[in-house]
């Protein structure tokens, strides 16, 4: 029996609620894979998910922070000590030897609704 190199199986994709339930500029917390993810809802309804957890403060509350914008970057403040992590990639912006995971998100059409299902996968990226 040989390994299979170069295999990675699909992402499985949790759903997490109604696009519609996550207010804009807002987040909420969901279990995905057993990890506490925030996902975003930026002004421009795009839909963002990273770790929860908060290394500055070593709190789950990412998820109640501040969401905005520095330049084209779309963020998220802590609401403990305020730092800046980037909805994209989870870099902070105000350490740069700092970053916290990213998950994948995927935003789809219910049928026969008009508000649509978000689904967010595991992490992408190890900071």
């Amino acid at each position: 029996m040989s390994a299979r190199t170069g295999y990675q199986a699909e992402p499985v994709l949790t759903a997490v609620c109604r696009l519609g339930q996550i207010d804009v500029e807002g987040g909420v917390t969901a279990l995905v894979d057993g990890e506490a993810v925030a996902v975003f809802r930026t002004h421009d309804d795009e839909v963002w998910a990273l770790s929860n957890y908060d290394p500055f403060s070593r709190a789950s509350v990412l998820a109640r922070g501040i969401v905005g914008t520095r330049g084209d970057i779309p963020f998220v403040a802590s609401p403990m000590h305020k730092q800046a992590f980037d909805l994209r990639t989870g870099q902070c912006l105000d350490d740069a030897a700092v970053r916290i995971p990213t998950y994948d998100v995927l935003v789809t059409d219910i049928p026969g609704s008009t508000d649509r299902l978000v689904l967010v996968g595991r992490s992408r990226e190890s900071p």
